[in-house]
């Protein structure tokens, strides 16, 4: 059995007591994070930035306003104006070699000897048949002479019966009107002048028949010897094919036949370049749209000036490149193919414009931006500019920078893509 609870009495008293406020120890730590956190991106912030960079290893110039010459120094190589190319004619095994490379010849000149037996052979064999033609011709036309002779000797002969009957026929219609003859012998007469008229008749027709037959037997056999002749003269130039001739007088080149080569029909064998040059040159392709046929230059060959003008185009561009042919207005004495040349092209009239140098940082930056240096030379930042004409020792400014300032210009490939540079001194 439970004793009773004793009763326990309950006041708001004890509710009214101040309870003590929690102590907070990390607030000091806090503040102190705090300001160390300020500390460090005061730092951060007056620290110095970017990619360090020796100042000796780069090349510093301001830009200016100066004269911008419209012109591009170009290399060119020269070349034979005017090229014939040798190629064989037949094939055939070099039997004699009469030149040697870089020999002047003069057209018409032997140049070397091939042989080929089946070429030979089939000459003969035509030789041959056209002396079987020739033959055979011969005899027709003797035994047409001869037929043509007995069929005028059978004429002759018929017309003089014919004349005999006509006489008899007259003296018998005579005596026949004077009643010496019967009317039985004068148709007897007229008889037989008819029968010879109509043997002379038929002996003229079968001669025309006959001869006009063999007149055409005679045209096709001459008709083939003249078949025969031309397959003799294409036979004869296949032999004189063998034998290659100079075409055109110059210089010999790529000519380096070996006796007892073979060689196939249309293998090149060399070719010949006149003694007149041209100019072959490989320029940036960012003179693409501005290089035109009838821009003019000036080539400098041993310490003179030669005028060129671009006659030819070739818009093809490899490796970052384009050719053009130029022309010289006059011919330089002193030139041999393959011979390196400079030539400066005019692109336009020079103008008044801010320029900077050019450089190898042009093409790591396209033209689109520069390094430029900060008022204590200290800093370089990356910069957008717009440039314009460029030659080959300046570039027009256009924009993003102003004449003064200072500007990094050599090669930017060492910073990759860094967007400030700290020059260290």
């Amino acid at each position: 059995m439970n004793a009773p609870r004793e009763s326990i009495d309950i006041t708001g008293a004890g509710m009214d007591v101040p309870r003590a406020r929690p102590h907070h120890r990390w607030r000091p730590w806090g503040a102190a994070a705090a300001a160390c956190a300020l500390l460090l991106a005061l730092g951060w912030s007056l620290a110095p930035r970017g990619m360090r960079v020796a100042a000796d290893s780069v090349r510093v110039a301001t830009v200016q306003r100066g004269v911008l010459t419209d012109d591009v120094v170009v290399r060119a190589n020269a070349e034979a104006l005017n090229q014939v190319l040798l190629d064989a004619v037949e094939s055939g095994r070099v039997e004699e070699v009469y030149v040697r490379d870089g020999a002047q010849v003069r057209k018409g000149d032997l140049l070397f000897r091939l042989s080929n037996a089946q070429r030979r052979m089939e000459l003969l064999q035509r030789e041959s048949e056209q002396a079987q033609q020739l033959s055979n011709l011969a005899n027709l036309q003797v035994t047409f002479q001869v037929a043509r002779n007995q069929h005028d000797d059978r004429v002759d002969d018929l017309r003089f019966d014919v004349t005999q009957a006509d006489k008899l026929y007259r003296r018998n219609r005579e005596l026949a009107a004077r009643g010496f003859i019967s009317a039985v012998a004068l148709d007897e007469s007229a008889d037989k002048l008819e029968q010879a008229r109509q043997k002379l008749r038929t002996q003229q027709r079968g001669g025309t028949s006959e001869f006009a037959v063999r007149a055409q037997a005679m045209n096709t056999m001459a008709g083939a010897i003249r078949r025969l002749e031309s397959g003799m003269q294409l036979a004869h130039a296949t032999i004189d094919g063998l034998a290659m001739r100079a075409p055109a007088s110059g210089r010999l080149a790529d000519f380096d036949l070996q006796v007892g080569q073979a060689v196939r029909a249309d293998q090149r064998v060399g070719r010949i370049d006149d003694a007149q040059f041209k100019l072959m040159a490989q320029i940036d392709e960012y003179y693409l749209n501005r290089v035109a046929p009838g821009r003019r230059g000036v080539a400098t060959i041993d310490g003179r000036d030669y005028p060129v003008v671009v006659s030819r185009v070739y818009r093809q561009v490899k490796e970052r490149r384009f050719g053009a042919e130029l022309l010289f207005e006059r011919q330089p004495p002193a030139l041999q193919p393959g011979m390196s040349v400079d030539v400066r092209l005019t692109l336009g009239e020079p103008r008044q414009a801010l320029v900077l140098p050019a450089g190898a940082y042009l093409n790591d930056s396209g033209g689109a931006w520069v390094y430029a240096l900060a008022a204590d030379g200290r800093v370089a930042s990356r910069r957008a500019v717009q440039t314009g004409r460029r030659n080959a020792s300046q570039v027009e400014v256009l924009g993003g920078l102003a004449a003064g300032e200072r500007v990094i210009v050599s090669a930017y490939a060492p910073y990759g893509q860094a967007e400030r540079l700290r020059l260290e001194h």
